[in-house]
Order: structure tokens, then sequence, then C-alpha cells
């Protein structure tokens, strides 16, 4: 009689840790914590890398909500996501992103054939391109300027870590802001 006193004993009281257990963890992990939805910022996935757009508008980071790794835009005004056709790829690595001023281009670190490679996105067309297909060895955290222009990475072709600046040349259509025009210094 007693083990069976003993059992039931250690079945009520694993039972109340249980139900206090989960009642601690329900209240610490409230609703207004974590936000859930298609349109929510923050989810229970891993998002991490963000970036922001120069106006401050875009916010791009790297995210694993759908089962693999992908690049997400997500606008700060309008609080959605914007749709991006073309940039992410299935199977295929997409991190470190870099915004021009308004978010017209993004530059990213993806996978080509087994090698990172330096990729660009345009969303005005809505097509991505590899931008560092000549290059050996390691590359790592790309950077495009304001006006989508240059983008600058690290390299490791030459057996140390040098810094590469990427002249996408002067007939690239810029990221300009209301067609403002731009005054280089000289």
């Amino acid at each position: 009689m007693k083990v069976f006193r003993l059992a039931f004993w250690l079945q009520t009281s694993i039972r109340w840790s249980l139900v206090f257990g989960l009642t601690g963890l329900l209240i610490s992990c409230g609703a207004g914590d974590v936000i859930l939805g298609s349109n929510a910022l923050n989810t229970r996935y891993t998002e991490e890398q963000p970036a922001l757009s120069g106006n401050g508008r875009l916010l791009a980071f790297v995210s694993n909500r759908n089962g693999n790794q992908q690049l997400l835009l997500y606008d700060l005004e309008n609080q959605s996501f914007i749709a991006t056709p073309g940039l992410n790829r299935r199977d295929t690595v997409a991190e470190s992103p870099s915004l021009s001023y308004t978010g017209r281009y993004v530059c990213y670190m993806t996978s080509d054939q087994g090698r990172m490679v330096v990729g660009l996105y345009d969303r005005a067309n809505q097509k991505s391109q590899i931008i560092t297909p000549t290059y050996r060895g390691w590359l790592k955290s790309p950077s495009i300027s304001p006006d989508g222009r240059y983008v600058v990475f690290e390299s490791a072709g030459r057996g140390r870590w040098d810094i590469e600046v990427l002249d996408r040349g002067p007939t690239v259509e810029l990221d300009i802001p209301n067609g403002a025009s731009v005054n280089l210094p000289q």
C-alpha cells in the first residue's frame, strides 16, 4: 500500500509541477512579447544581420522563417514585407545584406557553385546578379554605396584580407531620391 501511495503522490506532484511550469511559461511569454503573423517583424524564428537603408525606411535581414535561410525586406513605414521575386533561391545561402539609399539595390553574400560570391539585387527590374564571378578565394562583408554605384567587400585571394572596391560603372542607374543630383567631392 505504501508503494501505491508513494507512486500516487509522485504522480500528483509531477502533475502540479507541470501545471505550474506551463502556467509560468505562458505568463512569461505573453502575447505582447512576440508578434506573430505574416507581416510581423519579429517571430519565433532566427532573424539576424539587419541592415537599414540610407533613408531609414527599409530594413533588410536574414531569416529562416520558411525553413531555409533567406533575405527579407521590410518596409518600416508601412510595417509590411516587400516582395522580392528573383532574390532568394532554394538551397542557397543569403547573408550580410547592405542597402543603397532608398533600398533600390540590395548587396549580399550568396553561394554559387559551392563558393561564396557577392550578389546584387535590383528592385526596379527584380533581377539578381553575381557581381564577383572572377574573384578567387574567400569573400565577406559586402557593402553598397548610397547611390548604388560602388560595392566594397573583403577578399582573401592574395593570402590576406584585402579591401576591394568594385565600380559598377558610370552608366549604372543611380539610386538617388527624387532625382536629386549627387554632389561628390573632388
